[in-house]
């Protein structure tokens, strides 16, 4: 095998092929197909129908192919076309859920990474009589498990009057969190003090120097933030499922859920709650993948220090 020769006269090395690279990348290939199979299985059965399910449940291929289970997601079938196809007839108000969800989600990203910004800014740049210690104690959050909360901060939207409210289900996460301050903080410690030393000079203060110079720095981690609470916040299910009781402040994932309760006679409607459940994915599956690349390289480099 030849090498080409390169502009700078260098020839670069390819190595050739080999039993254990092809090993390799014959597990790499498994590791894949087995990632992707049940969103491909999800996108066959969502395009069957509920007989052809019934009557070939083993098909790898979609089964009389068709939409009617995204036209019972979306609502576009009436309760008796519903019916006829193997659905319960009771409807899926979609686009309610799916607003709610975006509010929801939008609302705890907002204020969340923006909290958690000036938090992880006053751990990191600003001094003070026991930071160390009460980052310390603040970290120590990360080991209490969310389902010791869930009942004191029911009690507390229910006092609130919040419940069955888009802010009672988005309050608990509104404020930082501290995976989300320990994530910054990493980033702001790398920031030379020179630049804010700089600033300082220039007559501004520290308000003005983390609006104006750490956040732009830090657009990165922060973006980064942005989109995994965006999608930890999206596909909550169990708090939202506490305290929404009524159409007006149920999200998606708990909607689907009802949906998937509504069992007709004839058996579950596989084909539209794989429909209603792959068009609730879909959004993050889009925003993760845009923002890939930078989510890994931005854990990569808080993690430096």
């Amino acid at each position: 095998m030849t090498a080409t020769t390169t502009t700078d006269g260098i020839r670069p090395v390819r190595r050739g092929f080999s039993l254990g690279r092809a090993a390799a990348w014959t597990v790499l290939a498994l590791i894949v197909l087995i990632t992707l199979l049940p969103f491909y299985w999800i996108l066959r059965t969502a395009l069957s129908t509920n007989a052809g399910l019934n009557a070939d449940p083993a098909n790898p291929l979609p089964v009389d192919l068709g939409t009617s289970g995204f036209e019972r997601a979306l609502g576009l079938q009436s309760a008796k076309e519903a019916i006829a196809q193997g659905g319960a007839g009771g409807g899926l108000d979609f686009w309610r859920y799916l607003l709610n969800s975006v509010i929801v989600s939008t609302l705890i990203t907002g204020c969340q990474v923006f909290f958690s910004a000036m938090a992880a800014y006053a751990f990191s740049r600003l001094r003070w009589r026991g930071r160390d210690t009460v980052f310390g104690l603040f970290l120590a959050g990360l080991m209490v498990p969310t389902i010791f909360t869930l009942l004191p901060n029911f009690v507390l939207i229910k006092q609130l009057h919040l419940v069955d409210t888009l802010l009672g289900i988005a309050l608990p996460s509104l404020f930082m969190t501290p995976f989300a301050v320990f994530f910054l903080r990493q980033f702001f410690m790398n920031v030379p003090r020179e630049v804010e030393e700089a600033a300082l000079l220039d007559g501004a203060g520290k308000i003005k120097i983390f609006f104006r110079v750490i956040l732009p720095m830090a657009s990165t981690p922060i973006i980064t933030l942005s989109v995994l609470t965006y999608i930890t916040s999206w596909n909550d299910y169990f708090w939202p499922l506490m305290v929404s009781y009524s159409d007006s402040s149920r999200v998606l994932t708990v909607a689907l859920a009802i949906f998937r309760a509504q069992t007709p006679a004839t058996g579950v409607d596989w084909s539209g709650l794989s429909a209603a459940t792959l068009i609730a994915a879909l959004p993050m599956l889009v925003l993760f993948g845009c923002f890939a690349r930078r989510i890994v390289s931005s854990i990569g480099f808080t993690g430096i220090k």
